[in-house]
């Protein structure tokens, strides 16, 4: 999966994070970046943003965002492991999670 088919999944979960209230931030360093804004009344998705100001931002690689947001990799898994860095808010990491989840 590349960095284009990981924006489309995380699109087509989107519906699922309208509980998210927040903005995050997937690093996926040189592949790009996809910043998840769900603020507003619906929740955007934006690839390699202008301005990518988040809440919270989670550093991982490209594989590992594929694993995650496939439901491959349990989030705190990574993070344990060290596979997946997060900075800001750990609280807004966590409703992320639990929205994936679901």
């Amino acid at each position: 999966m590349n960095f284009d088919q990981i924006v489309d999944e995380v699109r087509s979960r989107a519906t699922d994070l309208t509980d998210l209230n927040h903005t995050v931030l997937f690093d996926l360093g040189d592949d790009g970046k996809i910043l998840i804004d769900a603020t507003g009344d619906e929740v955007v998705i934006t690839p390699n943003p202008d301005d990518d100001e988040a809440e919270t931002t989670l550093a991982l690689s490209t594989e590992n965002a594929q694993k995650l947001v496939s439901g491959d990799l349990n989030p705190m898994v990574a993070f344990t492991m060290g596979k997946l860095k997060i900075f800001g808010s750990k609280g807004v990491a966590l409703k992320l999670s639990s929205l994936l989840d679901e």
